[in-house]
């Protein structure tokens, strides 16, 4: 009768486990030691990993603040040539006041022919009121200067302390400027009142001054003048009016 062969004890059986442990414990050494030659080897060793080091600012390099950049400059507007055609600069018109006519208007007529203008400083001025036309008044200028004088415009009436100026009648504007030459006379009338009594405000002056004009109307032609009155004055109302200056004492009247 076969036999089968009885199992091995426990005691005589060789467990292979600790050879196997054996050999793995020295590659874990083996690998550890390769690992420390390594760390030797850099310098670098193993460090505690404690917290990270803060970077010293004074010896982290200085970082340039950023530049704002730079505003672009508007181009140069090129300047715009200059039309030959235009002068560089105009010259104001110089005006003079109306009271330098008898200063600045005279010696510009003068150069133009010796001829000045009339006025209170170079002639004699009478009134004298006449009885036909009725409520008239005739003035009477006499050149009495050595130089052709010019009688501008109308003669411009002012009784005593009268506030408004009597309107001259248009319908006797002569066709040229009256010019004197020494010793002549010229002439104008003032209608003093109205004859059918519509005039307003009668009243009787007793000092009557007479202005000149200048080149313009109303401006100023120099020396006024004041004439006498008759005694007893001249009595006037709102219908005074005057004519223009005329060459005969009848073209004054009959205007």
């Amino acid at each position: 009768m076969y036999t089968f062969p009885s199992a091995p004890s426990a005691s005589s059986v060789r467990t292979p486990r600790p050879r196997t442990f054996r050999r793995l414990a020295g590659a874990a050494a083996a690998a550890l030691a390769a690992l420390v030659l390594t760390a030797c080897q850099d310098g670098t060793g193993f460090k505690d990993g404690g917290a990270a080091a803060t970077p010293d600012p004074a010896s982290a390099p200085a970082s340039a603040a950023p530049t704002a950049p730079a505003t672009p400059t508007a181009p140069a507007t090129p300047a715009t040539p200059a039309d030959p055609a235009t002068p560089a600069a105009s010259a104001a018109p110089v005006t003079s006041a109306p009271g330098s006519a008898k200063n600045s208007a005279a010696p510009a007529r003068s150069a133009e022919g010796g001829r000045v203008l009339c006025n209170g400083s170079n002639t004699a001025v009478t009134v004298q009121p006449v009885s036909r036309p009725l409520n008239h008044m005739l003035i009477t200028v006499k050149n009495t200067g050595s130089k052709t004088c010019d009688l501008t415009y109308y003669p411009l009436l002012r009784f005593d302390e009268m506030q408004w100026a009597p309107a001259a009648r248009e319908e006797t504007k002569p066709q040229a400027v009256v010019s004197l030459a020494p010793g002549r006379s010229g002439y104008a009338a003032a209608l003093l009142s109205a004859a059918d009594g519509s005039g307003e405000g009668g009243t009787t002056g007793h000092r009557l001054t007479i202005a000149f004009q200048g080149p313009t109307p109303r401006s100023d032609g120099g020396a006024s003048a004041t004439p006498s009155l008759p005694a007893a004055g001249v009595h006037y109302d709102s219908a005074l009016t005057v004519t223009y200056w005329q060459q005969t004492g009848e073209d004054a009247l009959g205007s």
